[in-house]
């Protein structure tokens, strides 16, 4: 097993000792502690108006991609259609 060395400090370690001690010092209730403190004040959390303002944007864009979608599979179905008609 190759040892990756980075100049900057805590980068790069390979070795499963390293892993291990970080592994061993981690804890329940310091694992949640950290996540609701990333989550109060670390995250970025979209206004009432940014949140409406992107939801009409992904239904608007789910519905033409629907009827992109639809108009494929009609298209395709009336292919078939003359298709089968040539053969039958």
């Amino acid at each position: 097993m190759v040892e990756h060395w980075s100049p900057k400090p805590g980068v790069g370690s390979s070795s499963l000792s390293s892993r291990a001690k970080f592994i061993r010092n981690m804890n329940i209730k310091g694992y949640f502690q950290d996540t609701f403190t990333e989550l109060v004040h670390k995250v970025t959390w979209p206004t009432w108006s940014e949140l409406q303002n992107s939801a009409v944007l992904v239904m608007v864009t789910s519905l033409i991609f629907a009827l992109i979608v639809a108009g494929m599979d009609l298209a395709f179905s009336r292919a078939m259609e003359f298709v089968y008609s040539l053969l039958y």
